[in-house]
């Protein structure tokens, strides 16, 4: 019986995709005079932002880089980013069934409150787990793992939904079951095809379904 649901954040609950390939491409921009393709920028989705900015920038402090990242983010969420259809009724149904709900991100906590309060949903959350909480990151088991550890869950009860690969990896090595939603634009269908996938969900609403049968 499920009783805990745990969301990845970005793409997930969050339509920060447009924003992300924005700050990504103004990047490139600063430090190698082009932009690359989207496809390139969304094959990252989910992996800690400092472990791309090095690979990626490999000359350049990878701090200083994130920070022109977050800068440019932080200067566009008014225009780009929104919540993707359903997501508060989904939550509102969920938290009046009694789930507890938490999130696991890749993101920064300070970001992830951001946008948390940006559109009133910050309330609905039991509990939630940044990259600043953790050493290691998706798809290492240990951020999920601290989730469960927060919200007082056991992996059995547990359902983790997201949007890429990492999430899904990181609940296949914690043992936990996955929702992956149809929204997505993260990953290749080559990676996706090397994690399990537990369920599909094509509409926010359609995870209160499975949550009460899984």
């Amino acid at each position: 019986m499920i009783d805990t649901i745990i969301f990845d954040f970005d793409g997930t609950l969050i339509n920060t995709n447009d924003v992300i390939i924005a700050a990504w491409q103004h990047t490139y921009r600063k430090y190698l005079n082009c932009e690359k393709p989207v496809e390139h920028i969304t094959k990252c989705f989910g992996e800690p932002l400092l472990i791309t900015m090095a690979r990626e920038f490999p000359g350049v402090e990878p701090e200083e880089s994130a920070e022109v990242y977050r800068k440019h983010q932080r200067d566009r969420a008014d225009e780009l980013v929104k919540l993707f259809p359903g997501t508060v009724e989904m939550l509102k149904a969920l938290k009046e069934k009694g789930f507890k709900i938490g999130i696991v991100t890749s993101r920064t906590g300070e970001s992830t409150d951001f946008y948390l309060n940006k559109f009133g949903i910050a309330d609905y959350f039991d509990g939630v787990v940044s990259c600043d909480d953790t050493d290691k990151h998706k798809p290492d088991p240990e951020p999920l793992l601290l989730g469960l550890k927060k919200l007082g869950a056991e992996k059995d009860s547990t359902l983790m939904i997201g949007d890429s690969p990492f999430d899904m990896k990181c609940a296949n090595n914690a043992g936990v079951r996955t929702v992956l939603v149809d929204w997505r634009i993260a990953g290749s269908e080559e990676q996706l095809s090397r994690c399990r996938v537990d369920y599909f969900i094509k509409e926010p609403m359609e995870l209160l379904e499975i949550a009460e049968k899984a």
